[in-house]
């Protein structure tokens, strides 16, 4: 890597299991090491997903910041951006957002913010603590990266910022890690361990195990199931794939509702292509998503999904075509659009041809990482052959 390449330094919250880890390490691994140096800093610790980084000589540094005011952490975080001394910041996501004000006293860096999706507490981020923050910082920020139409929405209607300082990227899906066939012998196996039995009818969800991903909605809506669809209950396993805070909380919720035989808590696990396969649909109850990763893996793998109809989940399924959509918070609704594909295999493989079609048309990572170093080229007006200095160049229509 050429030490005169423009460093990029890339601020998070943690770098634990998220889609928007998972983005930030898909982008550093496929990026060109010699257009760009990268680093990343973590506001508290680097998680499990710093271990899949295999681009050369990224540099981690962790902040340990403490829960509530923390004034140390501003003066580690400024001392070590001086010492740094990027050409780029990149934050993401509004834990983030506020170290922008800490890189005013470097002449020119230029401030780059990503918006990838919003918490549970401030569904639709109108917070206003949340909000106040946003607008004090916008002034400063060079360009915003928006991962989908509805943030891209969100920044000018509600935040206030102009369309021409917004860039809106999807992310991208590697499809042919999750196209790759599982053998017969394998998946058998798999199952097995798993305590799936023949001929089961598998639910499933991958993703952190968090208020705003609402994975009680599945639960909810499998007990439902069970009075609307008793034969389908009877074949149906549920596959939850991910660790997290509520592991507890879903745990008790699927003992009240007598639910122990039919949920597997799989937690964390590097055979998701493998567990997708499993399964013969993909369920996403979120409260509110940006562009879900594992949504787009489950498409790649061939899956119908059925998601909430919030955020980023209309750009991605299309309804009736490569899943259906169902109103947020609505289990009844759920297991209606469940008991609906489960018990028509036809219209599930129709569904999972669409999508794993679509993926491979509109969403891979090698678009995806050109556009994110395009960003960096405009903001240090650096222009590549081809492109204008419209962040509208960049989107993916």
């Amino acid at each position: 890597m050429s030490a005169a390449a423009p460093h990029v330094v890339h601020v998070v919250y943690s770098l634990g299991t998220g889609g928007l880890e998972n983005g930030l390490v898909n982008i550093l691994n496929r990026a060109d090491p010699t257009r760009y140096r990268h680093s990343i800093v973590c506001i508290t610790e680097a998680g499990n997903f710093a271990r899949r980084i295999t681009a050369p000589d990224v540099a981690i540094h962790t902040l340990h910041k403490r829960d509530g005011h923390d004034l140390g952490f501003y003066w580690r975080f400024w001392r070590l951006l001086h010492r740094l001394k990027p050409d780029v910041v990149h934050s993401r996501n509004l834990a983030a957002l506020e170290t922008q004000l800490l890189g005013l006293t470097l002449p020119g860096l230029r401030r780059v913010h990503g918006e990838h999706g919003r918490d549970a507490n401030d569904i639709d981020g109108r917070n206003p603590r949340h909000l106040a923050l946003r607008k004090l910082v916008r002034p400063f920020v060079h360009r915003y990266v928006a991962v989908s139409k509805d943030l891209e929405a969100w920044l000018q209607a509600v935040v206030g910022v102009e369309g021409e300082r917004i860039t809106q990227i999807y992310n991208g899906v590697d499809s042919d890690r999750f196209q790759q066939q599982v053998s017969d012998e394998e998946l058998a196996r798999l199952r097995d361990k798993l305590g799936i039995a023949p001929g089961s009818v598998v639910l499933g969800t991958v993703g952190r195990l968090d208020p705003v991903k609402n994975q009680a909605l599945i639960l909810q809506a499998l007990a439902e199931l069970r009075e609307q669809s008793p034969d389908l209950f009877a074949r149906c396993c549920v596959l939850l794939v991910g660790g997290g805070a509520l592991v507890d909380t879903l745990e008790q919720q699927v003992r009240d509702l007598g639910l122990q035989d039919k949920v597997r808590f799989v937690g964390d696990s590097d055979q998701v292509p493998q567990l997708l396969q499993c399964m013969d649909l993909f369920l996403l109850p979120s409260l509110n998503e940006g562009i879900s990763n594992t949504v787009l893996e489950a498409m790649a793998s061939g899956l119908p999904v059925i998601a909430t109809a919030v955020g980023g989940n209309v750009e991605l399924v299309d309804q009736g075509e490569t899943g259906m959509l169902v109103p947020s918070g609505d289990a009844t609704a759920l297991a209606t659009a469940i008991a609906s594909l489960g018990q028509d295999g036809k219209q599930c493989f129709a569904m999972g041809k669409a999508a794993r079609a679509k993926v491979q048309e509109r969403f891979n990572w090698d678009t995806t990482v050109a556009r994110y170093l395009a960003v960096y080229d405009q903001v240090l007006g650096k222009t590549q052959a081809g492109q204008g200095n419209s962040g509208k160049d960049l989107c993916v229509e």
